[in-house]
């Protein structure tokens, strides 16, 4: 009998509401996570990625869909009913230094949601000096300020409080994207190890597809709100489905220069078009080198294959027999 999954996302959406018209910003997406799991999410800037691991902690309000975690519908739970839940759902954000309170101690920011949740302040510092070691940082610099700290410490202590409440999913959003190259590796390697001591599952947003390769058993590639493919890491990395992850991937750099000199890069036509006026059918097509008359008049729906993987496009790339995939609704 398989497990429940830790987080269900049933045909999500979002839309802004702009002087210019609505804004679709995510488009009716799905996907489970188990426990333990590390699932990326990849795709161009303004996809709808960081928007989606906003609607999943309840940063925003969804327009539509589910997100169940526990088993549980928490998409239209009030702030009330939500509290007690956000001890085992947090968030780490892309920027370490503008998510962190500059006129707050250390000590102050780490222990916040322990004293929200109503633990004692002394209960609460201690903690806050148990994580300070956990993540790799000196517990005696608790009472600093977040601008003593470099780029890859400041991100560090952001993992540190969201990992304070004991959650059991953490919601990643470009975690490393605004470090150093150096930085980043570091950063990558403690949430490994806090993954494999803590038994975290994370939801790992990103743009570089070399660090999502490194971190997640699979992944999910997003494209004007859409996930369009979706699968195991091994699968979509050595053999994508979708012309849109092909590019993607054509694009990450090679360790071996020969290999990076003599291998096809793709190219995509224009810039990706804008969330207020999609284009009719699939999304994809006007930059798509294979887009024909069906593409663009027919949405392509996520369709699954043999080897677990799901893919949105009438003309896959990986030829085989493709099954329509059919949700319902979380409990």
């Amino acid at each position: 009998m398989t497990a429940a999954p830790l987080l269900s996302v049933r045909d999500l959406s979002m839309t802004f509401r702009t002087r210019r018209g609505p804004v679709k910003a995510v488009d009716g997406i799905g996907f489970d996570l188990a426990e333990g799991e590390t699932l990326g999410l990849v795709g161009e800037s303004g996809c709808g990625k960081s928007t989606t691991g906003r609607l999943i902690v309840r940063l925003l309000e969804p327009t539509g869909g589910t997100v169940s975690y526990e088993g549980r519908d928490i998409s239209h739970l009030r702030q009330r009913e939500l509290k007690p839940l956000r001890r085992r759902l947090q968030m780490v954000f892309q920027d370490p230094h503008s998510s962190l309170n500059p006129r707050q101690t250390v000590a102050r920011i780490i222990a916040d949601p322990l004293l929200v949740q109503g633990s004692p302040a002394a209960e609460a510092r201690k903690r806050a000096a148990e994580l300070m070691e956990l993540v790799g940082l000196i517990p005696e610099h608790l009472d600093r300020y977040p601008h003593e700290f470099s780029g890859g410490q400041a991100q560090r202590i952001g993992i540190a409080r969201a990992l304070a409440t004991g959650p059991r999913l953490v919601i990643a959003d470009e975690p490393v994207s605004a470090l150093d190259v150096s930085v980043q590796a570091q950063i990558v390697n403690l949430m490994e190890r806090l993954q494999r001591e803590l038994g975290l599952a994370y939801l790992f947003i990103a743009h570089d597809l070399s660090v999502v390769k490194r971190v997640c058993a699979r992944v999910a590639v997003m494209y004007l709100g859409r996930i369009v493919e979706i699968g195991p890491k091994e699968l979509v990395y050595t053999a994508p489905a979708h012309p849109y992850t092909s590019a993607l991937l054509s694009a990450v750099p090679l360790p071996d220069p020969a290999a990076e000199r003599t291998r096809k890069r793709i190219t995509l036509l224009g810039d990706p078009p804008s969330p207020a006026a999609p284009p009719p059918g699939c999304t994809f097509h006007p930059r798509c080198p294979k887009a024909q008359q069906r593409c663009r008049t027919e949405a392509p729906v996520l369709r699954a294959d043999d080897g677990g993987r799901q893919v949105a496009c009438h003309f896959p790339e990986v030829p085989g027999a493709l099954t329509l995939v059919t949700r319902t609704a979380s409990p």
